[in-house]
């Protein structure tokens, strides 16, 4: 598999489309490569008293906490925390690398930014099962995560053992999968998640970092919210009695921390969404968390894309499990993560099919007239039918959390995968699908039931537009599938303004982001209560703020700050720029639009779609060398990039040379060969030549 397509797809701040990082950037010397460190001032001021300070009253608690996944997320390494093999060890697959002990200081020998081998001290261990990495300190501030990880598992089940995330990257320092490049970079991609308190703290003046926490790991206030008032409260509870009744605590989560259920579709989700701003895929577009607020608040969670996932909402890319859950039957009665998990451990509350029988009456489904496989086999777990697992970071096994029927119905006539053929590889889906069917008493498919509308031609059809109409107008389907419907009509310029005025008054924010994209239902939601649907309509207003009535205009300036706030906020990603320049260009400003491209650029050479719209850029200014240029260096970079030979190719065609655009075009298809649209442009490309030869 080409190096570039294994690269994680992080979502545009603007835009709907998900945007593949093709390149890691270099960067400029800077002080201190120790600038990551606790800060005990400023977030002090914030309200973070850490997370021994909670385990003086709450010791039970704080006990589950401690050697939890979320306790040992971060570690500064030592003795006690590295779990690797540092005696002398040696990898030579991926960035090839020998690891050893220089006294007190774990280091690893490898090729640096500039190709040289070089010793470097690992400051961190970053995770610990069932694979730990280690975090390097580079110039400016930067930590970065090596790319050859420990296998913790056991040694029975193939583990202790050092193995690389990446083989197919070859140790090039140009290739995108290099551990100095922008996608290792712990202040960009893991931090948030795996810190308390955390501030980015970049300088794009001088593309540095003072990246601070309030504590290392995942701590109680990650998800409690600062803990000085509730700390005063317990100091001195009568102060606080008439109004607070949270006790000091910015949220309260109620019985639902203690694992209670009870059916109601709208219990709970307060949970849901403090776990999702850590386990759901998306773009981060404020670091003040506001605790209690929707995770949209802060995140532009990814919708159903098909870089992501398969069209019936099946994981595909690595996704974690927000967005997965919300496609579930029990997030829509009331079930919440604590129901399953212990919060504090994020132990499962209990072992096999007994988690699912703490609701599910056992005699009913932990029952072969239910499983219809042997007792004791792994046909009858729960979970292997209803939550199949998929494999990230070569040994990382995670369920799918939408916790789905199987449908090998749609296997057969989707490709989308199934429970039923990951055990049973030797036989077809359609000889799962006739067993399912034989099984079924009542051929209830499920919750789930999108895969026609989203599988729908890309393009569109009328066939096509109308399926996602129904969809998004459905009120029994989850609102991240309704959504995705409402976007691939926007992109389209389909569905009609009564749909997106219609979906903008839905309780989903999600789905009011989507409606954010129809300029009429962008004005209804320029002064949203949550921050990415208010940005979204800020965007798609953009460049009509000169025709607005006076008050909305002056509602658009201000939301227009937020969102350029969230773009200033990633301004170390090269898709932040990209959004940038739609921004100015939507607002009139070509110039400004051009530098944040290149930009864009700067901090990744091979981002495709910083390369195309620049070249665009150019050919719009009859500057079509320029253009040509602009893509042939990025090509330099990332040759297996189709988009860049599609890109090119077209370019080509306008300019008459025929024969190159072929070449381009035909790699373009190659390298991308499920892409209709490119092979359908080759194909008339090819015909056209053909005529011109008669």
């Amino acid at each position: 598999m080409p190096a570039w397509k294994g690269r994680r797809a992080i979502l545009s701040l603007g835009g709907a489309g998900l945007l593949i990082l093709l390149l890691a950037a270099g960067w400029r010397l800077a002080p201190s490569p120790d600038a990551v460190a606790p800060d005990p001032g400023g977030l002090a001021d914030a309200g973070f008293v850490g997370s021994e300070t909670c385990g003086g009253c709450h010791q039970a608690q704080y006990q589950d906490w401690l050697g939890s996944h979320h306790q040992r997320a971060m570690q500064k390494a030592t003795d006690a925390t590295v779990l690797g093999d540092f005696d002398n060890a040696r990898l030579d697959q991926g960035d090839a690398a020998a690891f050893f002990r220089d006294g007190d200081t774990f280091s690893i020998r490898a090729a640096g930014p500039d190709g040289e081998p070089r010793d470097y001290p690992v400051r961190y261990t970053f995770g610990v099962e069932p694979l730990q990495q280690y975090l390097i300190p580079l110039p400016g501030g930067r930590l970065q995560a090596f790319t050859s990880a420990w296998d913790s598992r056991p040694r029975e089940e193939g583990g202790q053992r050092w193995f690389a995330l990446y083989p197919e990257g070859e140790g090039r320092t140009t290739d995108p999968l290099h551990w100095t490049g922008l996608d290792q970079n712990w202040n960009s991609a893991c931090a948030h998640c795996h810190s308390t308190g955390l501030r980015k703290g970049y300088d794009s003046s001088t593309d540095t970092y003072q990246t601070t926490y309030a504590e290392i790991s995942v701590g109680c206030e990650a998800c409690h919210g600062p803990g000085a008032d509730h700390l005063a409260w317990a100091q001195a509870p009568g102060q606080f009695s008439e109004r607070d009744a949270h006790h000091g605590l910015k949220l309260d989560f109620g019985d639902h921390a203690l694992g209670h259920w009870r059916h109601d579709p709208t219990a709970g989700h307060l949970e849901v969404e403090t776990c999702g701003r850590c386990h759901g895929l998306g773009a981060r577009i404020h670091e003040d968390v506001a605790h209690g607020q929707p995770v949209g608040d802060d995140i532009r969670v990814a919708l159903l894309d098909p870089a992501l996932y398969y069209p019936d909402g099946q994981i595909k890319g690595e996704v974690f499990e927000y967005g997965s859950f919300l496609q579930s039957r029990m997030f829509h009665a009331g079930v919440t993560c604590g129901n399953c998990h212990d919060p504090h451990s994020a132990r499962p509350r209990a072992e096999g099919n007994g988690l699912c029988t703490q609701c599910h009456q056992a005699d009913q489904y932990d029952s072969p007239s239910h499983f219809n496989h042997p007792v004791g086999s792994p046909g009858s777990q729960c979970v292997n039918c209803h939550m199949p697992e998929r494999t990230y970071m070569k040994i990382d096994g995670r369920r799918d959390h939408s916790l789905r029927v199987p449908r090998p119905d749609l296997s057969v006539s989707l490709g989308t995968p199934n429970a039923c053929n990951q055990c049973h590889q030797d036989q077809s889906a359609g000889w799962a699908d006739r067993h399912v069917q034989r099984w079924s008493s009542d051929g209830d498919p499920g919750l789930q039931r999108y895969g026609y509308a989203l599988a729908g031609n890309p393009q569109g059809t009328p066939e096509a537009d109308q399926a996602l109409m129904d969809l998004a107008t459905d009120p029994t389907q989850p609102a991240i599938a309704r959504a995705t419907a409402l976007t691939r009509l926007g992109e389209r310029g389909a569905g009609g303004a009564a749909l997106f005025q219609r979906s903008a008054a839905d309780a989903s924010p999600l789905v009011r982001r989507s409606a954010a994209r129809h300029p009429g239902a962008a004005r209804t939601l320029l002064d949203d209560p949550v921050r990415s649907v208010r940005i979204s309509a800020a965007e798609t207003l953009a460049s009509m703020s000169g025709a607005l009535p006076p008050a909305l205009a002056k509602v658009l300036d201000r939301t227009l700050d937020e969102y350029r706030q969230a773009l200033a906020l990633n301004a170390d990603r090269p898709e932040a720029h990209v959004s940038l320049a739609r921004l100015h260009a939507s607002l009139g400003d070509p110039a400004a639009a051009r530098r944040a491209l290149q930009e864009a650029l700067r901090l990744d050479p091979a981002f495709v779609p910083a390369a195309v719209n620049l070249a665009d850029f150019h050919r719009a200014n009859k500057q079509d060398e320029r253009a040509a240029e602009v893509l042939r260096q990025a090509l330099r970079q990332a040759p297996e990039a189709p988009g860049l030979h599609y890109a090119l190719g077209l370019l080509l065609i306008r300019q008459g040379e025929t024969r190159a655009a072929l070449d381009e075009l035909a790699a373009a298809t190659r390298l991308a060969p499920d892409n209709a649209q490119y092979a359908y442009v080759y194909e008339l490309a090819l015909k056209e030549r053909e005529n011109r030869a008669r």
